[in-house]
């Protein structure tokens, strides 16, 4: 806004207020008096920039922000902690219990044991909140002693784990609450409700589904896959409690008999055939054709809840693998085996399963 408000600029407009009859060169009294001035002058012009643009929703970052989304009762969500499946074994082999508020280590990462889920299968939670809890594997090491364990390893990811939220999250969220003014119940109302759940990344809300009364809910985790039994039976407990469907017991409004389901994964596999620059082996750009098909995937999953269906296209991928250095022309590109795009279902997201045959 304030560009054109240069040192040069105001320093100009400052010697055109004064007489000619008097030196304004450089080096003059009258310049050496004004050209302090002018630089204070300009760097005042760019911190209002700054502020003007900190005032503004679109504009804002950090605590200034956090400051305007709070005007209308949307705060940033603090990071949370990952809650993982834990496996304990007997010297035998067998399944053993382990005590409930146990403490075990990975690394320099320790999870809690929280709750009890099966013989020998436990909840553990991340003592670290954020994204990292999510990213363990391999063995744990109890800290204290635990009777008749021989061996605990950790499993898969039952609730993920989220970093606190980042500016354009936070922002989005404001944004849709603004246009989309959640009410008694309607989708938007159900939208803002689940996504600010931890845990989840994303959801599509499917009114009347199986008649009047009837809502479903199908949710993507926050790291970009399907949602485990636990954290799904956790929504549906906040919503509608299975027990008490339609009964209003839960945040779901009198009537409303709510669905909680999960995203259905489909593993998505490209061949090609790739034409080198000389020198170039297939050996040698195979990484990396990899993960610039694999970053495409994943940008198509992180948009999932705004698209009605995602389409794999075929001239997407063509357009990646080009980009790789050695990559001279690309042709039969095919995914899952088959020639053409890939359109999936409402309730599907694609999840990258690897690159298939380059040839």
């Amino acid at each position: 806004m304030y560009e054109a408000q240069t040192y040069e600029a105001l320093l100009e407009r400052m010697l055109a207020r004064v007489s000619d009859q008097m030196d304004k060169r450089e080096g003059s009294i009258i310049y050496d008096a004004l050209a302090p001035a002018a630089i204070e002058l300009a760097q005042m012009y760019v911190e209002l920039d700054v502020q003007t643009k900190l005032s503004f929703a679109d504009t804002a970052t950090g605590e200034y922000l956090e400051r305007r989304t709070a005007e209308y009762g949307i705060q940033r969500q603090t990071a949370s902690a990952s809650v993982r499946k834990g496996l304990f074994y007997a010297a035998d082999g067998s399944k053993t219990e382990v005590p409930i508020g146990s403490r075990l280590a990975s690394g320099e990462l320790i999870y809690k044991v929280t709750g009890r889920l099966a013989v020998g299968e436990y909840a553990l939670e991340c003592e670290t909140k954020g994204e990292i809890g999510n990213t363990a594997v391999g063995a744990l090491l109890p800290l204290d002693y635990i009777a008749g364990l021989a061996v605990a390893t950790l499993d898969g990811v039952l609730v993920p784990g989220e970093d606190t939220e980042h500016d354009e999250a936070l922002r989005s969220r404001y944004l849709q609450a603004i246009n989309e003014q959640p009410f008694g119940g309607n989708v938007a109302d159900y939208k803002q409700t689940i996504q600010a759940m931890e845990g989840v990344g994303g959801v599509k809300v499917f009114p009347a589904w199986q008649g009047g009364g009837t809502v479903k809910c199908t949710v993507i985790s926050s790291d970009g896959r399907k949602p485990s039994s636990e954290l799904i039976a956790r929504i549906q407990t906040a919503i509608d409690p299975e027990v008490n469907k339609g009964q209003g017991l839960g945040l779901a409004p009198i009537g409303h008999r709510v669905t909680i389901a999960g995203v259905e994964e489909v593993v998505i596999t490209v061949s090609a055939k790739l034409t080198l620059t000389p020198g170039t082996t297939i050996g040698q750009v195979q990484a990396d054709v990899n993960e610039a098909l694999s970053s495409y995937i994943k940008s198509l999953t992180a948009d999932w809840r705004n698209q009605e269906q995602i389409i794999v296209r075929v001239s997407q991928l063509d357009a990646r693998m080009l980009g790789v250095k050695g990559v001279a022309d690309v042709s039969n590109t095919t995914i899952n085996g088959q020639a053409g795009n890939v359109t999936l279902g409402a309730e599907q997201i694609a999840v990258w399963g690897g690159v298939g045959k380059l040839e």
